[in-house]
Formats: structure tokens, C-alpha cells, sequence
């Protein structure tokens, strides 16, 4: 009986929680328990605190029976418990011996996972509940979650739970990685650039940086191989050029360690998938739970962007592995996509005269420059594309950032004044900070100086304004009436002129 004791103590002992799921020691009984000196009736009970993300069905396991003493947290008389198959208890041998020379708990629950039978299964325990297993006899457990429970979820199976009964509570520690994508966002005139964002805007034709942050769970030493991968859908208006991306783990470059993938999809959009077999094989690199996986890249804004609220999206999601029980390899889970967003909006000239008529033969042409310095251009000008080949009145930039500008007006109506340069900034609002981040506010308003007035419609992603051009002034022409009025006047001045002289010269000659 001493020798059983002793092996029992043994057992107890080493019987500690797997992976992500750390079990109470088990040669203490729980605090707070409220179990018998010696228990040997369905007096027991296991509650699982689920503190992941995802819902658990879990399954319980009877692998050895015995009688429990709480002053020691000691377990007696050791049988082979119903939760194992005759064949496994066969294969298992004396179960007092097999419990007497378990070394480690991790390859115990692996030897046994094979032969297990007759569960008890819980209900399904949400996110932040709990579920008691009850009236247990006195034994040696085994906790699990119900094959395929997890897979492709934003969850992660437990770790195996080994547990001596007595009246016991275990928190479930569950842990996965998690992904967050991030753009920058420049204003050109300002040259302001703020930290990573959900949101900004750019001009067609502008480099968009990205990054994709991935995180490490905290139980990845319990995993044997990790499989790890990005999956990153660019909008239509996004162009990726493949090989771009660089991939680093801390300060060490690993863009060598992944595939890249890239899919062209029928609606236009863009999937690339950056994925690594196994982050625990990247030669130079060890990992821990504070480590990150972030990966830069660029896109370019194309043509096919689209305007205003609807913006061009970018999502990304990863998929990893997720059941620690078989050593990594299997099924995987896949974490919620995470969302960014780019704007981009235009400037519509209205070419009028001063009654608000459609007015023909103008040009214009239009700049971004420094906030702080109008005269100095940023870029190239912006083509003002008009309505008609010949007789534009409506002139279009189309892919516009936020900013400020000016208009020039190159060519004038015949007739008609050139109008001086005006000066506006486009202003616009978007969430910084969101899981669906929306533009909110648009805006044209013109600087010191300037005259034109902008309505803004923020779904197209629109900034329209009236630019008038007056006539110049009715000057006379050569042998025209006014010519005439101008000699007739001249020729009459020039008379009343010449009397006036005449009677100062006589009334000096009388005096």
C-alpha cells in the first residue's frame, strides 16, 4: 500500500495543464474546496472557466479511479477509469503502475488519446461562462475539446486538462494570435504624415504603404510546428506588384521564410497570401508571446479607384494553427478580417458667364501646392478633362487627395476676362480608427483672395463650383459712331476754345 501511495504521489505530482490551458498543481487540492478528508462517492466536480473567444463543447474523461485524500491531495487504490477503451486499458497495462511512472503529463494525454471512450460532454460554454462537471467520483480526469469544435474559428482548441478530483475549478488560459492592418496617410501641401491608421486618401496614381501586424500566442512552446499565414484582399483600385512585401519577426528579416501568392480575382480585386509552413523552423528566430509578425508592403492607387464614401477597401485575416494537442499539425483557425480604407474624391469647373450660362472656350488647369507657400507646385498638374471636344463647359480632376490647390484658368473665352488664379484647400474627415472606418466629412473652401464657393457631395466624392468669366470692357472701333461723338465733341471743345481767346485778347486790348 506504500509503494501505491508513493507512486500515486508521484503521479500527482507531475499532473500539471498542457499548452495554453495550465491546470492547478495537482498534489494541492483547490482552494476554497469544499471536498471530504477521504472521498470515494459522486461527491466531486470539475468546473471549466472558459476564458477564450470562441465558444467550447468539452469533453470529459475518466482515466483513473481511486480514492482521493484531500489533507495529501492523494490518490489510492488506482484503477483504470471508464473514459478508456478495454483495448487501451490492455494496452496500458496495471494502471497503479502505469500512474507510478508517468513522467510527463503532455505524453501521457498523448498516449492515451487513442483508447478514449464513454465522454461526458458539456454544453456549449460561451466566451466568459463557465460549466461544472458534477457528481464526479474521486479520480484522475481528462479534459478536452470535442474534435472539430474549433476548426476554422477565431478560437483555439485546449490543451489537454489533467486533473486529480477532488471539487476543483480550472481556468481555461486559451490564447490566440490576433491581426490588425494598418495605411499611412500624407497630406502633400502640410507634409504631415500621422502614425498608422484605418483610414486616408490619396491621388490616383500615388504609392499607398501598408502594414499587417500578426501577434504570438502566448502557448506557442507548447505547439511543434505553427503554421502562420497572411491573407490580404486589395479593392479594384489597388494594384500590388508582387515581390514587394518584406517580412520581419523582431528585427530579423524573414520575407525568405514565406510564400507569396497572388490571385487576380474576377471582380477586380486582388488576394495575396504571404504563409510560412512553420514559424518554429525559421532558422535565427525563437519565439515568444511578445513577438510580432509584421509584414510592409505597397499598393499603388489606380485608375479604377473609386470616388467618395464608398472608398477603395483593403482586408486582411490570418489563419493559424490551433490545436496544440496535435502538435500543431491539422486543423487551423482564422481570426475576424480586419479592414482599411482609401479615398479619393474630384473637382468639378462649371464654366459660366455672369447670367450662370453654360460659357464654351475655356481651359483650365489645376495644381496641388504647399499650404504654407501657394506659389510653390507639389507634383505634376492635374488634367481638367472637359465635357465636349470642342465646347467644353464642365471640366473634371478626377483622384484627388486632401489638400490645397490652384486653379489656373489657360485659356480664356473671346471676349470675356481672365479670371486670377484661385486658391482652396479639399478638407476631409474619415475614421482614423475603426473597424469599419467611413469618410464623414468633405469640404472645398477658398483661401484669402479668392472668390469661387464649392458644394460638396460626400458619397460621390465631390467638389463642384461655378467659375464666371465677365466681358471686357465696349471700347469704341475706328469710324464708328463713337469715333464720331468723339470728333464732334473735340471739334466743339476746341471751338469754345478758341472764342474764349479771342475775348480775353479784346478785353485786354480795352483796357
Amino acid at each position: 500500500m506504500k509503494r501505491i501511495r508513493k507512486l500515486a504521489g508521484v503521479l500527482l505530482a507531475l499532473a500539471v495543464c498542457i499548452g495554453m490551458l495550465t491546470a492547478a498543481a495537482p498534489a494541492k487540492a483547490t482552494e476554497g474546496s469544499t471536498s471530504p478528508s477521504t472521498e470515494t462517492a459522486s461527491t466531486n466536480s470539475l468546473t471549466i472557466n472558459n476564458t477564450g473567444n470562441t465558444a467550447h463543447t468539452f469533453e470529459l474523461y475518466q482515466i483513473f479511479t481511486g480514492v482521493y485524500t484531500k489533507k495529501d491531495n492523494s490518490l489510492s487504490n488506482i484503477q483504470w477509469g471508464d473514459g478508456l477503451t478495454a483495448a487501451g486499458k490492455t494496452e496500458l497495462g496495471d494502471a497503479a503502475k502505469k500512474a507510478g511512472n508517468i513522467k510527463d503529463a503532455t505524453a501521457f494525454a498523448n498516449e492515451v488519446k487513442t483508447y478514449l471512450t464513454n465522454p461526458t460532454t458539456s454544453e456549449s460554454v460561451a466566451a466568459g461562462s463557465s460549466y461544472k462537471f458534477d457528481n464526479l467520483k474521486a479520480g484522475y480526469y481528462l479534459v478536452k475539446d470535442v474534435d472539430g469544435s474549433q476548426k476554422d474559428t477565431a478560437g483555439t482548441y485546449t490543451s489537454y486538462i489533467v486533473q486529480v478530483i477532488g471539487s476543483v475549478t480550472q481556468d481555461t488560459k486559451l490564447d490566440v494570435p490576433a491581426v490588425v492592418k494598418k495605411v499611412k496617410d500624407t497630406n502633400d501641401s502640410t507634409g504631415v504624415t500621422p502614425d498608422w491608421q484605418d483610414s486616408a486618401d490619396y491621388d490616383i496614381g500615388d504609392t499607398v504603404p501598408y502594414q499587417v501586424t500578426g501577434t504570438i500566442p502566448s502557448n506557442i512552446d507548447k505547439y511543434e510546428t505553427y503554421m502562420y499565414a497572411f491573407t490580404d484582399t486589395m479593392s479594384k483600385g489597388l494594384t500590388y506588384t508582387k515581390g514587394n512585401a518584406k517580412i520581419e519577426i523582431g528585427n530579423t528579416d524573414v520575407t525568405s521564410s514565406f510564400e507569396e501568392t497572388v490571385t487576380s480575382n474576377t471582380d477586380g480585386s486582388t488576394t495575396v497570401t504571404w504563409s510560412c509552413g512553420d514559424l518554429k523552423k525559421i532558422s535565427g528566430v525563437t519565439l515568444n508571446k511578445d513577438m510580432k509578425v509584421v509584414v510592409n508592403y505597397n499598393c499603388t492607387l489606380n485608375k479604377d479607384a473609386v470616388l467618395g464614401s464608398a472608398g477603395n477597401p483593403n482586408t486582411v485575416y490570418l489563419t493559424f494553427s490551433n490545436n496544440p494537442n496535435q502538435g500543431g499539425d491539422g486543423e487551423t483557425g482564422k481570426t475576424p478580417e480586419d479592414k482599411n480604407i482609401v479615398f479619393t474624391y474630384k473637382v468639378v469647373v462649371n464654366k459660366v458667364d455672369k447670367d450662370n450660362k453654360a460659357l464654351a472656350g475655356a481651359e483650365f488647369t489645376l495644381y496641388k501646392v504647399k499650404a504654407d507657400n501657394t506659389s510653390e507646385t507639389v507634383g505634376a498638374p492635374y488634367t481638367l478633362t472637359g465635357n465636349a471636344e470642342n465646347d467644353a463647359t464642365i471640366f473634371t480632376a478626377t483622384g484627388l487627395d486632401d489638400g490645397t490647390y490652384v486653379l489656373k484658368e489657360t485659356k480664356t473665352p473671346a471676349g470675356y476676362n481672365t479670371i486670377a488664379d484661385q486658391y482652396f484647400t479639399v478638407t476631409a474627415e474619415h475614421n482614423t480608427d475603426s473597424a469599419d472606418p467611413k469618410l464623414t466629412s468633405l469640404s472645398g473652401d477658398a483661401l484669402t483672395g479668392s472668390v469661387i464657393t464649392f458644394t460638396a457631395d460626400k458619397d460621390a466624392g465631390s467638389l463642384t463650383t461655378n467659375v464666371v468669366n465677365e466681358k471686357g470692357a465696349n471700347l469704341p472701333s475706328t469710324g464708328g459712331a463713337g469715333t464720331r461723338m468723339l470728333y464732334t465733341a473735340g471739334v466743339i471743345l476746341l471751338a469754345a476754345g478758341l472764342i474764349l481767346i479771342v475775348i480775353r485778347r479784346r478785353r485786354a486790348q480795352a483796357q
